[in-house]
């Protein structure tokens, strides 16, 4: 069945952090050496979900902030006490912070449900300070292009979610317009760490094709 962006994952909220995602995991993988550290810094994440990387900064010593435009994964979030307080109902394209509040700008799995990457990565370098970094991750379009969906699972019914497909020029181009500058740009694909999470789900089988192609496609950029 597919649904909007608002309406799947309300659905999905009660179960998305439920269960072991390869997909989190490889962008977590990949990403956690690469943007520590957090102490002391405020960190902003743009389309927060369930708040799985608020909690990750929070722990290491970020003071975290959080927006999303689903209530109910907001709701899921606050059910966090660390991050009671820090989470705001909003678009990520219209965010609700002050220019340069922020000292890290996380937009995670989030850029594909909007039309164009243009007005969410401009208010993710508003919000961001000078000299501080933004990062977007997303599911890699050579996935997309290979007929791989944002679809979840629930109550017996699989659930696919209206999304867009940016190439990676165009979050370029967005970038550079907002005075972005890249730092480093990763196309990861699954390894030996996600293949377990394959495993448990008794999908080892998809596991040697799925992984030839590039799965999550992250980009950093410093704020000039």
């Amino acid at each position: 069945m597919r649904v909007t962006v608002i309406e799947g994952h309300r659905i999905w909220a009660s179960s998305y952090d439920a269960s072991p995602n390869p997909l989190l995991a490889l962008e977590t993988r990949i990403l956690l050496d690469r943007v520590a550290p957090f102490e002391g810094c405020r960190f902003l994440d743009v389309a927060c979900g369930t708040g799985r990387w608020m909690q990750l900064a929070r722990e290491r010593g970020a003071q975290v902030f959080g927006t999303d435009l689903c209530p109910e994964m907001l709701h899921q979030a606050s059910r966090k006490a660390s991050l009671r307080g820090n989470l705001s109902l909003a678009d990520s394209c219209r965010v609700p912070f002050a220019d340069g509040m922020a000292d890290f700008t996380l937009c995670s799995f989030a850029l594909g449900y909007v039309a164009s990457p243009l007005q969410a990565i401009a208010e993710m370098a508003r919000v961001t300070r000078k000299g501080a970094r933004v990062v977007v991750t997303d599911l890699h379009p050579s996935a997309l292009a290979a007929g791989w969906t944002r679809s979840f699972r629930a109550d017996g019914q699989v659930y696919e979610i209206d999304h867009h497909s940016h190439a990676a020029a165009a979050w370029e181009e967005a970038a550079g317009s907002a005075g972005l500058v890249l730092d480093w740009r990763v196309d990861a694909s699954f390894a030996e760490p996600e293949w377990k999470i394959f495993r448990q789900a008794g999908k080892d089988s998809l596991f040697s094709e799925l992984s030839r192609i590039p799965a999550v496609l992250a980009m950093c950029w410093i704020r000039s």
